[in-house]
């Protein structure tokens, strides 16, 4: 459904595009979680490893991708806004061009240095044969994961976000069932999830491609839109790959804070990444509503509104600090329970316990960043996004390396919590400052 968010209630535009995109976000943790239980119960401990190891490679190509397509969205939202129809399907055509060509390098150099990737990350020789198929694999279907993200792109850039979530929660149950299939009942090991996640790929990208044809007339392209437009692709790069950059910092960054951890016992590791995952649901949430306030960011200065651009900040701000208050309650309720689930350690109960009675009061600071974030993105500034990124994540870093030895699982707490209070330190001005000039040059056009 088309959302038209330069008119009609704020708050309703923001929560009802966000909420789509937190049950998809869900849905795909849920599907990851699936799938590695479907590997290790049914192709064994070294399986699972091996498609372990190649996780942090596949993130990095899906995010890499997905931050293309996200500042190609913004673009659209632009143009959608100002109600340029036709720019809009010269971005959609300029972006399928510009990213299925950078997948194809991708495809052509992973299959080549797929083996040389895993040894630079240190992978053990007795899962290589392994986790080398399950990459090439990957590699293979990575057409299918870039068609899907700049479908799902261009439709949310019009205010669609349900359609494209529909069409992953279908790829997601299929991927469930074809792991077991090709696991369980053919015994092809990591070659039936490689297999498996390759179909479920391609099943979503059709499935989208399918529904615009039919369904979106505003993004059909032809062949007069993939005409060679500079404006358009300096524009779609200049976005999409400082938005990819930033997208690759955090989990890089998180290496170097696992590194810090990884000194200080079996109990502190793992009571990290239950931690770890948990977070990762509990902050769904925030980063869902930062996506909506991009688009909603977007559109709107598509159509030179600044008045409803800070008034829609003004709502986001709301949103996120509402529901920091509602997760905070949550996660100190219910912290041991939920850190049980990842086992039974009574030291690891403890560490994670001990986080939680911490971070719990401070998750309001990734909200008001993220609603920062979707902002600025909305408007373009990319750059400052990705400044932000770093800003953050850095001394995320140094706190971590300084904190943790002394105090635990809980410095890793605090160090988040100086890396939002740093990036917001210059982050937060700086918005101000460019929702004043937006509303003066509004004001000197009139």
């Amino acid at each position: 459904m088309i959302r038209d968010m330069t008119k009609g209630n704020i708050y309703n535009h923001i929560v009802q595009f966000s909420i789509p995109i937190i049950l998809g976000n869900i849905f795909q943790l849920t599907y990851n979680a699936v799938d590695s239980i479907i590997v290790g119960k049914f192709a064994g401990t070294k399986a699972l490893a091996a498609v372990g190891t190649s996780d942090p490679i596949v993130n990095m190509l899906i995010l890499g991708i997905s931050g293309i397509c996200i500042g190609a969205s913004v673009l659209m939202s632009e143009f959608f806004g100002a109600k340029i129809y036709e720019d809009i399907k010269n971005e959609f055509a300029t972006t399928i061009s510009i990213g299925m060509g950078i997948t194809a390098i991708i495809v052509i150099l992973g299959l080549l240095l797929s083996n040389t990737i895993l040894k630079l990350i240190q992978t053990p020789p007795e899962i290589m044969a392994d986790a080398n198929s399950y990459l090439k694999l990957v590699f293979i279907g990575a057409p299918f994961t870039c068609l899907y993200n700049i479908y799902s792109a261009g439709l949310r850039s019009i205010g669609d976000s349900k359609t494209p979530i529909n069409f992953l929660a279908i790829s997601s149950v299929l991927n469930g069932c074809l792991d077991y299939i090709f696991i369980k009942i053919f015994d092809m090991g990591v070659v039936g999830a490689g297999l498996a996640t390759v179909f479920a790929e391609g099943i979503s990208a059709v499935l989208c491609m399918v529904y615009v044809f039919r369904k979106v007339p505003m993004l059909h392209v032809e062949r007069k839109h993939f005409k060679f437009n500079r404006r358009l692709i300096n524009r779609t790069f200049s976005l999409g790959s400082i938005t990819a950059l930033q997208q690759c910092c955090q989990p890089f960054g998180k290496l170097f804070i696992q590194s810090a951890v990884n000194y200080h016992g079996v109990s502190v590791i793992a009571a990290f990444n239950a931690a770890s995952k948990i977070e990762n649901f509990a902050l769904i949430p925030e980063q869902s509503i930062s996506h909506s306030m991009m688009t909603f960011t977007a559109q709107n200065d598509g159509a030179k509104k600044p008045k409803r651009i800070k008034d829609g900040f003004r709502s986001g701000i709301m949103l996120e600090m509402g529901y920091a208050v509602f997760i905070c309650a949550v996660l100190l309720v219910f912290d041991k329970q939920l850190i049980g689930l990842f086992g039974d350690s009574k030291q690891m109960l403890l560490e994670g316990s001990r986080y939680f009675a911490v971070m719990a009061f401070f998750y309001w600071l990734p909200g008001v960043t993220n609603a920062h974030q979707g902002f600025l993105r909305g408007v373009g500034k990319m750059k400052m996004t990705l400044y932000g990124t770093l800003t953050q994540i850095t001394f995320r870093v140094i706190f971590t390396f300084l904190l943790v030895s002394r105090i635990g699982l809980v410095g890793v707490g605090f160090a988040c919590v100086a890396g939002w209070i740093v990036m917001l330190g210059w982050q937060a001005p700086y918005c101000i400052y460019i929702r004043k000039k937006m509303m003066t040059e509004r004001k000197e056009k009139l």
